[in-house]
């Protein structure tokens, strides 16, 4: 597989070449970006696919929603419906894209909203909504909307300082956007991280003047859905695991290390599950002989699996910080929008 994208090398130049060019276009003012009176907070990064951008977004929604009118925009990846669209109770995954309705059904009193044209989808939303900060889920790249705060992801064991452009790599553009980020968030760092491997990411960083922080992924203690069973109890259990996301392996490894019996039906990033493919989960789920059984998947496929598997349930995540980081992180975040309210 890495022979096959070193073969494309050629077309990974070409790739650099236009998005920088995209880049100085935007950066010298011949593209326009469009800003706003309000704090618009992006998230998300330089690299495809899972870093953790939902359980950021989720951390700042906890945050900032009992003190600031929050909003919530995304394009809404993979969704049917078309344009501008403020999600309600009546909306499923296909309609809004899972990653809006995971935080509306978690959230109360705020405003998600999907656009692909995030510049009408934020005039949108003041118009309609008068919020007092707007989070950008994955807009790093979408450079028509010039964000008021940047929040860079970057995978532990995926630095983008050690990736290059697609298709040789998996970059969407080259490593000088960091300059456009505010901090940098290392994300899904292992939960025994240690000092020196701490301090050897951020001299490699060092040159890109930003601060860096560190997180990593929490479960949950219990399953949520269709049965809450204890994650250490999980072991009593015979599991078939459903995942559809970009990297279930932070998962699996979870499992494993909990002794977890489970066998694995792996489908691709924000699949939408045929009729077949749901038939199919629930034959694998029959065969399984004990009497303590159990379909579990993440928290972003559920939204798109619950209205189609009667019995099935959920293990949460959420972002944790390390050494008291979320300290000073909260406080950044928190001046940055009381500072930047439009009174």
């Amino acid at each position: 597989m890495k022979l096959v994208r070193f073969l494309f090398f050629p077309f990974a130049i070409i790739y650099d070449l236009i998005t920088s060019i995209r880049n100085f276009f935007f950066d010298t003012g011949v593209f326009k970006e469009t800003s706003f009176k309000l704090p618009v907070i992006v998230v998300g990064n330089l690299s495809v696919g899972g870093t953790g951008k939902t359980p950021q977004i989720e951390y700042l929604i906890r945050l900032l929603k009992d003190s600031f009118k929050t909003a919530v925009l995304s394009r809404g990846y993979k969704r049917k419906k078309e344009g501008f669209v403020l999600l309600n109770n009546t909306h499923s995954a296909e309609d809004v894209g899972d990653e809006p309705l995971q935080y509306f059904n978690k959230f109360s009193n705020i405003d998600i909203a999907v656009d692909v044209n995030r510049v009408e989808g934020i005039t949108k939303l003041i118009t309609d909504k008068s919020p007092e900060v707007i989070l950008l889920d994955d807009a790093y790249q979408h450079r028509k909307v010039k964000g008021s705060f940047y929040i860079l992801l970057t995978k532990y064991d995926d630095l983008f300082i050690d990736d290059f452009l697609l298709p040789t790599g998996n970059l969407r553009e080259s490593r000088s956007g960091v300059k456009r980020s505010d901090i940098i968030l290392v994300t899904k760092c292992p939960e025994n991280l240690d000092k020196k491997s701490k301090n050897d990411i951020i001299r490699s960083l060092k040159k890109y003047n930003k601060k860096v922080f560190f997180t990593r992924i929490s479960y949950n203690k219990t399953t949520s859905g269709s049965k809450s069973i204890l994650v250490d109890d999980l072991k009593l259990h015979e599991v078939l695991l459903i995942t559809g996301i970009a990297n279930p392996t932070p998962l699996i490894s979870f499992l494993k290390n909990k002794k977890v019996d489970f066998k694995h039906l792996k489908f691709p990033d924000h699949h939408n599950f045929s009729n077949k493919e749901i038939e199919i989960i629930k034959e694998e789920y029959l065969k399984l002989k004990s009497t303590n059984k159990i379909i579990l998947t993440t928290e972003k496929d559920f939204v798109r699996l619950e209205s189609k598997i009667d019995d099935i349930s959920f293990l949460g995540i959420e972002t944790l910080f390390f050494d008291n980081q979320d300290i000073e992180f909260n406080s950044i975040i928190n001046t940055h929008v009381k500072q930047n309210q439009p009174y």
